[in-house]
């Protein structure tokens, strides 16, 4: 195997796990294990750093996600880029705008997570960060309408952000790290 292989191979590991023992495990997502479960989930490895890069690779898995019906969402994951939160901020905000000029407004939905997410005005030792700190810096695609079936069958979805900033407080910024950590 080459080396690229093998680094992919364990940078698609490392997220599963963080997925099933984080987002799973704590229930960040209530929907996620129906599609871990599923092997619905598609995992793309993406080793730039030039984020007009990233952002054409960003639409490869719209390409993806419109030509494949059985993947219903997608994993882009930047193990050398936007170590920065701020950086990757940036690049998410572009790619918001990006989906919406390529005409996937309604299609596709982002959702964002990286090792130091922090949200706005929130402190960054908050625990509640960690519904959102993966393992690497991490664009979600989410099929819109998809969610919007699954919305209708939750109840109560409004309270899905509060009962996870809940979770992770309750356990603890120690203990909500040590299992993200776990997870490389």
């Amino acid at each position: 195997m080459e080396k690229n292989q093998i680094n992919t191979a364990l940078i698609i590991t490392q997220t599963k796990k963080w997925i099933t023992e984080v987002i799973v495990a704590c229930n960040f997502c209530p929907f996620a294990a129906k599609e871990v479960r599923n092997d619905s989930v598609h995992y793309q490895v993406d080793y730039g750093t030039a984020t007009a890069i990233c952002l054409e690779h960003l639409i490869t898995e719209c390409v993806r996600l419109d030509e494949d019906d059985s993947i219903e969402t997608s994993l882009q994951i930047f193990p050398n880029g936007f170590k920065h939160f701020e950086d990757y901020l940036d690049m998410l905000s572009i790619a918001e705008k990006l989906l919406s000029v390529q005409g996937y407004d309604g299609i596709y939905q982002l959702a964002s997570f990286h090792p130091d997410y922090c949200f706005a005005g929130a402190l960054a030792d908050d625990a509640a960060n960690f519904t959102n700190r993966s393992v690497y810096p991490m664009l979600h695609l989410l099929r819109e309408s998809r969610i919007d079936e699954a919305l209708l069958k939750y109840p109560n979805p409004e309270k899905i952000p509060d009962t996870n900033i809940n979770f992770a407080r309750k356990k603890g910024m120690a203990y909500m790290q040590l299992l993200r950590d776990n997870c490389l």
